[in-house]
C-alpha cells in the first residue's frame, strides 16, 4: 500500500462553515488537508453574448441549475439593460438553489418551481409547462444529459452560454507535494496538466469523483486509488478514510 496518507489537496474551495466532513477526516486521523479550487467560473461578456442573437424576451421560462447559472443570468440582464418581467417562471435544481433568488428578486411574488437535487426531478414541473418556452443559462461545459431531456420531453428551449469555465493559476503550488490528490470534474483534471505539463504521478495517490472525472483521469494513464461514489462510500470523505483504514 505504501507509505501513508497525511496530506491532502482538494481541488475545491475551502467549506464555508467548519461543518464538513473533510474537518472531522483530517482531525480524526491527523491529517493536513489542504482546499485549492482548480477551476473557476469567468462570465461570457455581453457583447460577446449578442453574437448568439438570444433575446431574453422571447423566454417567459428560466431553467436554473446552479448557483452560478443564477448570478449570471440576472447579470447578463443587467448588462443587456433587459428589465426581467415579474411575470418570469423560474425552474430551480433544488430548493437552496430557488431561495438563493432573493438576491435578485421578491420570492414570494413569484412563480417558482424547485426539484430535490435532480434534474430529472425537475423535468416533472418543467413538462407541465410545456407550451412555454424556456432559457436555460449555462456554462461552456454542460452536462449531456439534461438537454437531452429536455429534447426527449419535447420542450421549447434554448441553452444560453453566459459563463465559461476555466483552469486556475496554480503555479504557487509547484513546489508542493502532497500524498493524496482529490478531484472531481475532468475539468479539475485538465487544470492540473495544464499547470504542471509535466506532471508525474509516482506516489501520489488520486481520487477521483464520478465516472466522467475517472474516464479524464484515465485518458491522462492516471492511477486511480480512490473512486466514489462506491458501494461502500456515497461520498468522497467516506472514501478516503476506507482507504487510509484501508478498507476499500
Amino acid at each position: 500500500m505504501g507509505k501513508k496518507v497525511k496530506t491532502i489537496l482538494i481541488s475545491q474551495p475551502k467549506p464555508a462553515t467548519d461543518k464538513s466532513p473533510y474537518f472531522d477526516l483530517a482531525s480524526k486521523h491527523k491529517l493536513k488537508i489542504d482546499f485549492r479550487s482548480f477551476i473557476h467560473v469567468e462570465g461570457v461578456d455581453g457583447q460577446v453574448f449578442r453574437q448568439d442573437r438570444i433575446d431574453l424576451a422571447e423566454h417567459n421560462c428560466v431553467i436554473f441549475t446552479s448557483r452560478n447559472a443564477v448570478d449570471h443570468y440576472f447579470r447578463m440582464a443587467g448588462e443587456l439593460r433587459f428589465e426581467v418581467p415579474d411575470s418570469t417562471k423560474y425552474f430551480c435544481i433544488s430548493e437552496s438553489t430557488a431561495h438563493y433568488l432573493q438576491k435578485y428578486i421578491v420570492y414570494r411574488k413569484r412563480k417558482i418551481f424547485h426539484g430535490q437535487l435532480r434534474f430529472t426531478e425537475l423535468m416533472d414541473s418543467i413538462k407541465k409547462h410545456k407550451k412555454e418556452k424556456f432559457l436555460l443559462p449555462c456554462a461552456d461545459i454542460l452536462k449531456p444529459s439534461i438537454p437531452k431531456a429536455l429534447d426527449d420531453a419535447g420542450i421549447d428551449f434554448t441553452k444560453a452560454v453566459m459563463y465559461k469555465t476555466v483552469c486556475s493559476d496554480l503555479s504557487d503550488l509547484s513546489d508542493v507535494k502532497y500524498d493524496l490528490l482529490v478531484f472531481f470534474s475532468p475539468s479539475g483534471i485538465e487544470s492540473l496538466y495544464k499547470n504542471f505539463p509535466g506532471f508525474e504521478q509516482g506516489e501520489t495517490r488520486i481520487a477521483v469523483f464520478g465516472p466522467t472525472t475517472r474516464k479524464a483521469a484515465e485518458n491522462r494513464s492516471l492511477r486511480i486509488d480512490v473512486g466514489a461514489p462506491n458501494p461502500k462510500a456515497p461520498s468522497m470523505s467516506m472514501a478516503i478514510e476506507n482507504h487510509i483504514l484501508g478498507k476499500d
